[in-house]
């Protein structure tokens, strides 16, 4: 497996993604900008998204917010619970995120949510010091990952949203409203999110501002398995980790040996299994872990994660949660609006229920990025594998050589083939190392413009993972890239 290392050399040769504001000094850390392939990628990404998961099942999209009232974040329990252990040198004062740091130096797994003082405890019984001064931990605190903005003249009260589902829970009544809904009704939405991390890291992997696509499905409670689109996915294989053991086996199985607890779930589960799917991970380094009561969120009654294994090890992509009516009944409470709705299927009256996919778009990319990394030793290149779909550059235009009637063909077939495909002329420098180049970055076809194209208006199309080279009219080729576009 590649290591992470060769990815973000690749990342910030290439134009993937580099730190933010990195000409300055004081630039903070867990900051990062996509370059223009990183941002191809990604925006092609979210359109799979959009089409495997959001009108595949019929979702409804909005785009909220991202500054909300500090009321929101009282009700939805942030201001209170969404925290991180933290422990502090008691001699340089740095700062370590607990849990983080047990792990790295004592190989101990802590979950979030452990006591403050059973961290302290395992510090004392380990003898963990502080790495830079070896003085030893104040005891340990809970830092806040909310980050405050003033608004107006009067500085009023207000945060960023550290994750983009509230403005789908606090919209839901109006929405379900005016879009005639039909529980179990899913609401998506794709956008940046804002965590004041302790101690950001590894690129794309741990950001203070990062993309999430998140889908709530609203739902009744008691009509959790009168889903008939089930029978459409139950015989999709899910590897699931229970913890105690691993099991690979059809949605159906796993609904009937109870280790999914309803139809909803297991339709949500395996539609999500399958969207990542097209997106070139290998999925046997995939698995649903259920987590323990430890590790869930505060909001969460039953919750899986959907990770998948890299360089460094499992990397969570997408949470998978039962928040039951936590959401609608709190921010009922403090708001004091009333968010029950009348089924119109049951003809009764309920507080919805809500599961959600919660997916971090930019630990996603960077996933993709290392499953779709080969070297080629016997001919010396490196080759991101990327789907035709989701690299950043459909296909590139080279003519042979630099004669000028092989550079006006090939950039006539560049200006009628712009306007439909992401395409790339390259004129520069000898052909293989212009092969080399666009290998790096996944482009999957090459067409190359030469002396046989004079004669008869053919061109060679290269194929990127085989090298395989055949001929095709021109006229052909928006056809043929049309085709290739496509998942």
């Amino acid at each position: 497996m590649v290591s992470y290392d060769r990815i973000m050399k690749l990342s910030l040769e290439r134009g993937f993604y580099f730190p933010s504001s990195e000409i300055y000094s004081d630039s903070p850390a867990g900051f990062w900008e996509y370059g223009p392939n990183g941002n191809n990628i990604k925006n092609k990404f979210i359109e799979l998204w959009r089409r495997e998961l959001v009108r595949r099942d019929d979702m409804i999209e909005i785009d909220g917010s991202q500054i909300m009232s500090k009321n929101v974040f009282v009700a939805s329990g942030h201001i209170d619970n969404f925290s991180d252990p933290v422990i502090v040198c008691s001699k340089c004062k740095s700062i370590f995120r607990a849990d983080k740091f047990i792990l790295e130096t004592a190989g101990i797994d802590v979950p979030e949510r452990v006591p403050n003082n059973e961290v302290d405890k395992i510090l004392n019984q380990y003898n963990l010091k502080c790495p830079k001064c070896l003085s030893s931990f104040q005891q340990t605190e809970r830092f806040n990952m909310m980050f405050k903005v003033g608004i107006g003249p009067n500085n009023d009260e207000a945060y960023l949203r550290p994750e983009t589902c509230q403005t789908i829970f606090v919209d839901f009544t109006r929405i379900f409203k005016i879009m005639r809904g039909k529980l179990p009704v899913p609401i998506a939405q794709v956008g940046k999110s804002f965590r004041n991390e302790v101690a950001p890291r590894q690129s794309l992997l741990r950001l203070r501002e990062f993309y999430q696509a998140e889908i709530e499905v609203f739902c009744n409670p008691n009509q959790l398995d009168a889903i008939s689109k089930f029978d459409d996915i139950q015989d999709t294989t899910l590897t699931i980790d229970e913890g105690t053991k691993v099991s690979k086996l059809t949605a159906k199985e796993a609904l009937d040996n109870q280790i999914i607890p309803n139809k909803l779930i297991g339709y949500y589960l395996s539609i999500l299994y399958e969207f990542y799917e097209k997106t070139g991970i290998d999925m046997n380094q995939t698995r649903f872990r259920k987590l323990s009561d430890q590790e869930k969120a505060f909001y969460a009654t039953i919750a899986l994660d959907f990770e998948v294994k890299t360089s460094l090890g499992w990397l969570e992509l997408v949470a998978c949660n039962y928040r039951s009516d936590y959401d609608l009944s709190q921010h009922s409470k403090i708001s004091r609006e009333k968010m029950e709705i009348m089924d119109p299927v049951t003809n009764e009256k309920i507080l919805p229920h809500v599961f959600e996919l919660s997916l971090g778009v930019d630990r996603s990319i960077y996933s993709i990025l290392e499953h779709s990394f080969a070297e080629d030793h016997e001919n010396k290149r490196v080759v991101l594998k990327l789907k035709p779909y989701l690299a950043p550059i459909l296909g590139a235009i080279l003519p042979l050589v630099k004669k000028p009637e092989l550079e006006e063909i090939a950039k006539n077939i560049y200006c009628n083939l712009k306007k439909d495909f992401d395409m790339y002329y390259d004129g520069s420098g000898s052909i293989g190392r212009r092969y080399r180049r666009l290998e790096e970055i996944g482009v999957p076809f090459a067409i190359t413009v030469d002396y046989d194209t004079l004669k008869d208006s053919t061109v060679t199309i290269r194929y990127r993972d085989t090298m395989e080279q055949r001929r095709i009219k021109i006229k052909d080729l928006k056809s043929f890239f049309e085709i290739n576009k496509k998942p």
